[in-house]
């Protein structure tokens, strides 16, 4: 076995490469092939806007050729700045069922941050916690939500015997319409409380003036989301290059801006789960059919992810939160949508977790977070070979 680091673009294809030849994904029938060109995107680190304060190094774990794992090591400027530590990061975790692979390519990861001077390592995060983050370790029956992380159970054992320990777990909850077939009397009443005595008013994001309304939602982003744990600013430039990919994929009458009196209170976002469709695209390629299906099958996807929502400090008076899913609720029945994924949670975000449950929505998928601190710079790497 060789641990290999990746520099050239064979390299970065043999690497995103890697889920597509492990048995432990291909044997499970919930497994969804990433689409290759949005894992190229999110590692094209002359083009991502992530990348302008973030260095990533990726690495290949190797027996003749044949693909046994791979892992990210990153370093984010961006978080140590404004959390005020030295932490590095791992994601875009893959791995036989083999301890001895695993460790060497966390090794590879924590020798290349400590060469760095960092003192921590946590992770999986691909590549921070504003895209996909943590380890699946609950809720393996269904087929993962568009952009939320997908493993076989043993990675978690992997990790720990790789002596990382868990240090986050993050929720996702579901709501279905033949769960729950109408707003529970109790949140039904609040949001109405809400709506009369602050004046909220609701309005769906403007696809013609879509730049505007980004705009509002990276300042309110930012500032709703300062206190999470984990959390990092994202710039306005990155915020809007993440927008713009996303666009494709919202769910538009679920996607709206919160005012009081015409001042932007918060926002919204929901996103169709296009994995339903990328399930069927076994390649992960974009090819003339799978465009083709993309755009005939997408439109028809009728299941959501509520991927963000935010509601500036000034405007968390009482009975916002069920004011919001009250709205958002409303406006899926409306639409047709038949259920929803809200994720991630913070496990330990009771202010969120409450309306959530009153509404009915059941927690059905944990995600975790480990660390480990980085000792010294062991752990290291070959050269890759050939062009």
């Amino acid at each position: 076995m060789n641990i290999v680091r990746v520099e050239t673009k064979r390299g970065l294809r043999r690497f995103v490469d890697v889920p597509f030849r492990l048995e432990g994904n291909l044997r499970d029938p919930v497994w969804v092939p990433p689409f290759r060109l949005m894992v190229h995107e999110v590692l094209d680190t002359r083009r991502h806007p992530f990348y302008r304060e973030a260095d990533i190094a990726l690495f290949l774990a190797e027996d003749r050729g044949r693909p046994l794992g791979r892992i990210a090591a990153i370093e984010n400027r961006a978080h140590n700045r404004f959390a005020g530590d030295r932490t590095g990061f791992f994601g875009f975790f893959e791995c036989v069922d083999d301890g001895d692979v695993a460790s060497a390519l966390v090794d590879a990861a924590r020798g290349w941050l400590a060469e760095r001077g960092l003192d921590a390592l946590r992770g999986p995060v691909n590549p921070s916690t504003n895209y996909e983050a943590g380890l699946l370790v609950e809720g393996f029956d269904e087929h993962p939500v568009l952009q939320t992380p997908w493993n076989p159970p043993y990675y978690e054992r992997l990790l720990r015997d790789a002596g990382l320990a868990p240090v986050k777990d993050l929720l996702g909850f579901k709501l279905t319409v033949d769960e729950v077939d109408r707003v529970p009397e109790r949140v039904a009443r609040l949001a109405e409380r809400a709506r009369e005595r602050h004046g909220f008013t609701f309005r769906t994001l403007d696809m013609r003036n879509f730049q505007a309304d980004v705009d509002i939602c990276w300042r309110i982003y930012n500032e709703a989301w300062e206190r999470n744990w984990g959390f990092v600013p994202m710039s306005r430039e990155e915020f809007l290059f993440v927008a713009k990919e996303m666009r494709q994929v919202l769910y538009a009458d679920l996607a709206f801006i919160a005012e009081v009196e015409n001042e932007p209170a918060g926002f919204l976002l929901m996103v169709r789960d296009l994995n339903r469709v990328f399930h069927k695209i076994r390649s992960g390629r974009l090819t003339p059919l799978s465009i083709a299906r993309l755009l005939i099958e997408g439109r028809r996807v009728d299941f959501g992810r509520l991927v963000a929502l935010g509601i500036r400090p000034q405007f968390r008076r009482g009975g916002i939160l069920p004011l919001f899913l009250h709205e958002v609720y409303r406006r899926g029945r409306a639409a047709g949508a038949t259920g929803a994924e809200a994720s991630w949670v913070l496990e330990d975000n009771e202010q969120m977790i409450s309306p959530i449950q009153a509404m009915g929505m059941r927690a059905y998928r944990r995600w975790r977070l480990f660390e480990a601190p980085i000792v010294d710079g062991s752990g290291g790497h070959e050269p890759e070979e050939g062009p």
